[in-house]
């Protein structure tokens, strides 16, 4: 822990303690003597009210007029930021440099008894359960570094045991079932891409502006991921089926609800089997598929997949 953040910290922990002794802040963040009694001195010039009791047993004590102001939270608001942390602890990687466990215990240093022994009860029945995704996105805080400073990346990228480089103004960081992925658009040919975060082996932001904004490249960026071959679809489901669709489905996709509940939307040249792959999942409960190309591939990936379990 850098000095900046050891001393941030320290303002936390202290802030709810009359008395400390220097082995309180060597054991809590592993620190030399030395090193604690610089602390100390840092964080009075900082302006925290601390002074010393000498003799045999000495210890240092902080005035009550406190650093920091009292954080108040309803109990709502403190099951909300809870649940917010937990939806963190899903995630291998993250854009940011913490430790939920570190940023849970900061949380509380701003909750008063009560609540704490209520966040304690919560924890035992509010979960939020999703599976983790084992792989890890090392360079998620420099892609979002990139796109905050509007600059463009080379990126080395790893698909299909090939690494590619490319250049990248990327603009969105988005996650799904614990992966991450990064939207951009590669330059200078401004085509759409989707990047697997995990899979990007190498990031380097470059000085250089970008033409477009981030916002008008988020704002555009559907129409610039279709291209010119594009294929529209609709596919009618049963009703029930709808679910389904709001679990997981695209950004090329809509749903229209109704007498007739339809699912809308088109994809690229060679992104068939991928859509072919997603209706699957409906089972029976699609009523009807266009295009027909759209259909009799759809049952082309059934009948492979019925072959290969009957030879199992």
């Amino acid at each position: 822990m850098k000095k900046p953040e050891r001393l941030n910290d320290m303002i936390r922990y202290l802030n709810g303690r009359e008395f400390f002794n220097l082995q309180d802040l060597m054991d809590t963040y592993k620190i030399s003597k030395s090193t604690a009694l610089r602390d100390i001195g840092s964080l009075e010039q900082l302006g925290m009210p601390i002074f010393a009791e000498h003799g045999r047993h000495g210890r240092y004590g902080i005035l009550k007029n406190r650093l920091l102001s009292p954080i108040t939270f309803t109990m709502d608001e403190v099951y909300a930021l809870y649940f917010a942390m937990l939806t963190l602890e899903a995630y291998q990687s993250t854009p940011f440099h913490l430790s939920v466990t570190q940023l849970n215990e900061k949380f509380e240093n701003c909750l008063s008894k009560k609540q704490i022994e209520q966040i304690h009860k919560m924890k035992k029945v509010l979960q939020f359960e999703m599976s983790p995704h084992p792989n890890v996105s090392r360079f998620l805080d420099k892609i979002l570094k990139s796109i905050l400073n509007g600059n463009g990346c080379k990126i080395q990228y790893a698909s299909k045991n090939q690494e590619k480089s490319y250049s990248v103004q990327f603009f969105k960081i988005s996650a799904k079932f614990g992966q991450w992925y990064a939207a951009g658009i590669e330059i200078p040919t401004n085509r759409y891409k989707v990047f697997r975060c995990d899979r990007i082996a190498y990031v380097e932001e470059e000085g250089v502006k970008s033409p477009f904004s981030v916002d008008e490249l988020v704002s555009r960026s559907l129409d610039m991921y279709r291209s010119m071959n594009s294929i529209d679809f609709e596919i009618e489901i049963v009703e029930q089926a709808q679910d389904i669709f709001y679990k997981e489905h695209y950004p090329s996709m809509t749903i229209n609800p109704g007498a007739r509940t339809l699912i809308r939307g088109f994809y690229n040249e060679g992104e068939e089997a991928f859509i072919a792959d997603y209706f699957m999942k409906y089972g029976n409960s699609v009523i009807a598929v266009r295009p027909e190309s759209l259909k009799r591939l759809i049952q082309d990936r059934i009948e492979s997949l019925l072959k290969y379990y009957q030879t199992l």
